[in-house]
């Protein structure tokens, strides 16, 4: 592997990267992520130094996680590996009361919420993914981080790569939005977050609140969106992702055995208050999904779209 900079970070509990860090997966085909045969993850990302992409090896015989960084951005990017690996996560406190939540902490109980620090990474693709179906969302994120972003240094070539920077998609003209199937609503609230950039890094400074604040200040984005963010970016274990398609109606069914709204959705992880996107992703991770009955939703190309 072509040399890069390096760092090993040695570990208390088990590590598994395809758990950890599959949040950051945008689709089978997002070009800023890649699996390896051997488990390793590698990213590329947009840091406040500059594009820079990051590789990493689990090793449980030695209890470490190798880590090798390339570009502007490698330093950074190793100091953010403790953090991106859930090092700053706190489970303590919570109790996995149903039987279900209580298996998948068994399984899982290695995974923390991880904090990327990276908050326009995390919003871009969210924004792209909102009310419309996630093949769409994928292709169109797909297309514009290769037509406008970059190849990530390193020995990746051309199969991994970094996203654009925020002066780079506020530059994107609106017929390559519509190219890419999104539509003037999601581009212009990417454009707007863009232009922002600044402030919306500052949300790593800030308590967890303010930053929801911050961030659902913005045109286009709303309580999904920001919980999108929050949950990559920030940390935040509880941010439940209110509002999307299939998260009420799988936590419903693997809780109570039936889809269940928002609003019961609340009811049920009330118990769980702190801990409720923690309850969200143990249950993803198990692989709890109502079963998928009938067609699937077809894709919607250029309709209005509200904060999300």
């Amino acid at each position: 592997m072509t040399e890069g900079k390096q760092r090993v970070w040695r570990i208390d509990r088990e590590i598994s990267l395809r758990a950890q860090l599959s949040a950051f997966q945008r689709g089978a085909g997002d070009p800023t992520t890649r699996w390896g045969a051997d488990g390793s993850f590698a990213r590329g990302a947009q840091t406040p130094d500059g594009p820079g992409a990051l590789h990493l090896t689990s090793r449980p015989a030695e209890a470490t996680v190798e880590a090798i960084a390339w570009g502007p951005g490698a330093d950074w990017l190793l100091e953010s590996v403790p953090d991106l690996l859930g090092s700053g996560d706190d489970p303590s406190g919570f109790e996995p009361r149903h039987p279900v939540i209580a298996d998948a902490w068994r399984r899982f109980s290695h995974w923390r919420v991880p904090r990327s620090r990276l908050v326009l990474d995390a919003l871009v693709p969210a924004v792209i993914e909102q009310k419309v179906t996630g093949q769409e969302a994928f292709s169109g994120y797909r297309r514009l981080v290769r037509r406008f972003g970059e190849p990530a240094p390193g020995p990746f070539g051309a199969a991994l790569w970094v996203p654009p920077p925020a002066a780079g998609w506020a530059r994107i003209p609106s017929w390559a939005w519509l190219q890419a199937s999104v539509d003037g609503a999601r581009s212009r609230a990417v454009v707007g977050a863009a232009r922002v950039a600044g402030r919306l890094e500052q949300c790593v400074g800030l308590t967890l609140p303010q930053a929801r604040s911050r961030l659902t200040a913005l045109p286009g984005i709303g309580v999904w969106t920001a919980a999108e963010v929050s949950q990559r970016a920030l940390g935040d274990a509880d941010a439940v992702s209110f509002g999307d398609y299939h998260v009420a109606k799988d936590i419903g069914w693997a809780l109570i055995g039936r889809p269940v709204d928002d609003a019961r959705l609340a009811e049920l992880l009330e118990p769980y208050a702190g801990h409720r996107y923690r309850v969200q992703q143990l249950l993803a991770l198990a692989g709890h999904r109502r079963p998928r009955r009938g067609h699937r939703m077809a894709p919607r190309t250029h309709l209005p779209t509200r904060a999300r």
